[in-house]
This record gives C-alpha cells, sequence and structure tokens, in this order.
C-alpha cells in the first residue's frame, strides 16, 4: 500500500491507526479506548472548569458578552423564579460559546479559567458579532484625517509619524488616498480621552478596551478614539499605538472584526514589532471587496506577499513543534497553534499569545511537556524557556548551553520526552542527545547519530511527540509512526 505521497507503508491492525495528522481527519486522535487513557493532571493551562464562577466573574462575563456579543440579560425578576437559573445559564452558555469559537477555544459554553482570561484580554472596543461590510462605506476614494489630540504622554510629531504610517498600509492596498489636515473639519478625527467622553462608549481605564471607532458616516462617523488612560508606546512595552492605529483606522473604513487570529482585525491585542506588522491576505480580500484594488498592488505583493494564515489541509503544511499539554495535543506553526482536545471535536487556530500572553516566542524550533516537573519548555535558536502555571519562570529564558550542549550545537530541531523514564531526547541536525530529567544532565555516550537509534527516521526532524505507546516525528509535510519496542516506522502518511 502507498500514501498519497507514494512512499511506502507497512498495514497494520486497526487499532494502531490513531493517526496524529490533520487533514480530513482534522487533527482526530483516534482514541482507541475511553476518554480515561488520557490521565487527568495537574492543570497547567487551566482549561478545565472552574467549580463555578464566582459572582463577580459571573457579572464581568455577563457585561462582557453583553458589550461585544450582543448578550441580553434576563431582568433580576425572571431570574429570581423557579426556573431562571438554568434558563439563564442556557442563554449565557450560548453566548460563551458564540465567544469561544470566535477566539478559536475549546467550545465548552463554560465559563473556565481560559475563556476568563480571553475575555481580560486587553481589546478594541467594538463588537465582534455585528456585520457591517458593504453597508456602510465611504463613497469617496480621499478621505481627509485631523488629529485633534495626541495624548498627554506622546510627542505630536510621533503622533503624527505613527497615524501616517497606519494609514500607508490601507492605502497601499486600495485606491483610497489620505490626506491629514491641521484645522480644518476632516472625515476621519483621531483623539484621546478618558473615562466618559460623552460618545456612549466610555472607555475603562488601563487596560481593558484601548480604543474604538466608528463606522464610515457623517458627524462623529470615522472617528477613531484612544483611550488616553493607557500605557502607549512605539516598541513593546505598554500598548503599541502603531498596532492599535492600524486596526481602528480598518474600522474607520467599514470593516468588521475578524475571527482570524492572524488578521489585523482580530478583536484583541497582540505586540508585532512595528516593521513586522502586515496586513493579513484575509484583511487585504475584505477592504479591497470594498473599494478596489490599487493599481501597485501586484508588484507590492509580490514583493511582500500578505500573509495568510495557517490552513489544516495545506498539502504542504509543517510543523516548528508539537507537544502534550494535559489532555491536549498542540501543533505549533509560526505564531499560531492548533489544539487538539479528545473532548471536543472542533479544531480551531489560535494564536500563541492567546495562551502564553508573555514570554513564549513565534515560529520555534522544539516544545515538549515535562508533567513530573510542572512546567512545558519551549525552544527557539539557542534559548530556552521553562513555563509553569502560563508563566515564564523566574531566571528564563537560558542558553542551551545549560543542558549540556557543546558550543558547535545552537538550536535544536525537535524534542522528545518520556514521562516513564524522566528522559528527554533532543534530535540535532543528524544527532540525538539523550537528558536525564532527574539528575538535569546529558547521558554519557550522547549524541549518537538519529539513523542508528531511530531506523527509517530521516534528519533533520521538524516535531517529535510520544503518544499511546508510540512516537511520531514530523518532517516536512510527512508524519512518521514509529514503534519504539521494535523499532520500525509502521506508517508515513502526509501531515494535511
Amino acid at each position: 500500500m502507498h500514501s498519497t505521497l507514494g512512499i511506502p507503508e507497512t498495514k497494520v491492525p486497526r487499532r494502531d491507526m490513531g493517526m496524529l495528522w490533520l487533514g480530513s481527519w482534522l487533527l482526530a486522535l483516534s482514541v482507541p479506548g475511553p476518554l480515561s487513557m488520557l490521565p487527568l493532571r495537574a492543570p497547567e493551562a487551566a482549561a478545565r472548569p472552574l467549580d463555578g464562577p464566582s459572582q463577580d466573574q459571573l457579572v464581568f462575563a455577563e457585561t462582557y458578552l453583553k458589550n461585544f456579543y450582543g448578550y441580553e440579560p434576563e431582568p433580576e425578576r425572571q431570574r429570581r423564579s423557579v426556573d431562571s437559573g438554568a434558563n439563564h445559564l442556557t442563554g449565557l452558555g450560548a453566548k460563551v460559546q458564540e465567544m469561544q469559537n470566535f477566539f478559536g477555544l475549546p467550545v465548552s459554553g463554560e465559563l473556565n479559567a481560559e475563556t476568563l482570561v480571553a475575555m481580560r484580554r486587553p481589546r478594541c472596543g467594538l463588537s465582534d458579532v455585528e456585520p457591517y461590510r458593504e453597508t456602510l462605506r465611504w463613497k469617496k476614494s480621499t478621505l481627509s484625517y485631523r488629529i485633534s489630540g495626541h495624548g498627554s504622554t506622546i510627542m505630536a510629531s510621533r503622533a503624527r509619524k505613527t497615524f501616517r504610517a497606519a494609514w500607508r498600509l490601507w492605502a497601499e492596498v486600495t485606491p483610497i488616498r489620505l490626506r491629514r489636515r491641521s484645522r480644518r473639519e476632516a472625515d476621519v478625527v483621531i483623539s484621546f480621552h478618558s473615562g466618559d467622553h460623552e460618545d456612549g462608549s466610555p472607555f475603562d481605564g488601563k487596560g481593558g478596551i484601548l480604543a474604538h471607532a466608528f463606522l464610515p458616516g457623517y458627524g462623529i462617523g470615522g472617528d477613531v478614539h484612544f483611550d488616553e488612560d493607557e500605557d502607549w508606546s512605539f516598541d513593546a512595552t505598554g500598548f503599541n499605538l502603531f498596532g492599535v492605529a492600524v486596526h481602528e483606522f480598518g474600522h474607520a473604513l467599514g470593516l468588521p472584526h475578524s475571527s482570524d487570529p492572524g488578521a489585523v482585525m482580530f478583536p484583541a491585542y497582540n505586540f508585532v514589532p512595528q516593521e513586522d506588522v502586515q496586513l493579513s491576505y484575509q484583511d487585504v480580500q475584505e477592504v479591497q471587496q470594498m473599494y478596489g484594488i490599487n493599481s501597485n498592488f501586484s508588484s507590492l505583493s509580490l514583493k511582500r506577499p500578505p500573509p495568510r494564515t495557517p490552513e489544516k489541509c495545506d498539502p504542504d503544511l509543517s510543523f516548528d513543534a508539537v507537544t502534550e499539554l494535559q489532555q491536549e495535543i498542540l501543533f505549533f506553526k509560526d505564531r499560531f497553534m492548533w489544539r487538539k482536545h479528545p473532548m471536543f471535536q472542533e479544531i480551531a487556530i489560535t494564536l500563541i499569545s492567546s495562551l502564553w500572553s508573555d514570554g513564549v516566542p513565534p515560529h520555534l524550533d522544539a516544545a515538549y511537556e515535562n508533567v513530573e516537573m510542572n512546567k512545558v519548555m519551549f525552544f527557539k535558536g539557542n534559548q530556552y524557556w521553562a513555563i509553569r502555571q502560563l508563566k515564564v519562570m523566574e531566571g528564563f529564558p537560558r542558553n542551551i548551553s545549560d543542558l549540556g550542549f557543546p558550543p558547535r550545537v545552537q538550536s535544536v530541531d525537535a524534542a522528545l520526552h518520556f514521562r516513564s523514564g524522566r528522559l528527554t531526547i533532543f534530535f540535532t541536525s543528524a544527532e540525538c542527545w539523550r537528558y536525564d530529567e532527574e539528575r538535569m544532565t546529558m547521558e554519557e555516550g550522547s549524541p549518537e547519530p538519529i539513523a542508528r537509534l531511530w531506523p527509517g527516521i530521516p534528519s533533520p526532524l521538524d516535531a517529535a511527540i510520544s503518544y499511546q505507546g508510540f512516537v511520531y516525528f514530523f518532517r516536512g509535510n510527512v508524519q512518521y509512526k514509529y514503534d519504539p519496542k521494535v523499532k520500525y516506522v509502521i506508517s508515513r502518511r502526509p501531515t494535511s
């Protein structure tokens, strides 16, 4: 039998066909027994439901869902009726599911800790579910904007430069032209405000809502407001003004929020260095549907094409790293990850920063979960990070030389952790290294050739994971299922 890639594939009994690949199975793990085969362990990502949300958490969630998902709480008197509790939670649960689906979270309808963390992420003040496109757009090709105020902590010249650069991203892909005015009335007025500023959408102090914009129209239509109480910056400290401005200017042009975590129009804040900020493929498609295509767009896109969010059906899909995390399996690609949970069929892509908001870099080299030490390890270049309870542990990142690698090794290709033996195997180029987690040292005899210890496995590798007695290796768009007992490749399949 041959795979779709023309690689010979060994036929195995049905019970051994539990594959980790994506494709039409949507990352489905063919778990051969009950879910109890995946043991519940000490929570690291807090994906479990809470014992029950506190009253403060419930009030916060209701307010969030009312503002961004159109939730309408039942009147207090109706809540106190005999069966109002169940009805109330059911109505709230439906909106929680809608929010979880939008943010790429496991859709449980429960106010678990992870969902509350996502709700507390700094974000834009506009709704996530109201459709705007096409019905609200500017009917002219030249728009004017005026900076009414630049905040008390931002230099006026720096603000002007930042806003001009943010507008340029949208103008480069459409025929729209932007003109700044100093005193005259303008289509878009940019200003900073604190608290209630009499537009019906008060700001909430530091964090929370960072800014909001009004859709195209007369008067306040198209205007953009930034929360003056935020710590605005031009780098990774505080909140980056450029990134937020690009998002809000999209609203001023009429674009709604996007559930694509790689899109500029995704509602939650995510820092990206200014030189790396790009409109995503989806952002470009949507704004061009409204306003048309810039005559120079073809040449521009050839030099720097709009980035696409990875798709699990891509025949060339490869992974940067793969690891377990509690009951889940995480597949990392660029700044994104897919999360496969045995209790949920839907597999959504989300940003790495949606779970680890600080410390875990994009474009990882390797990752593994050390359950015994209750930490997750991430590797990129010559550095590695240890994460516990979603936070970077003190003293990290560290150089991989601390693990015993010689100076000639400057990065790790893949990491494979075995819980039973408290052993981690690192793969670098054509070599593998055995690391004793208990003694925190490399074992004698390391490194050894991959071809000797893992016959049939190519090098260099992209990722590796041990799961239910088998080892899965990933290289390019091929996944290898390996039986470590007989040292034999059972099957080869495409990742997509």
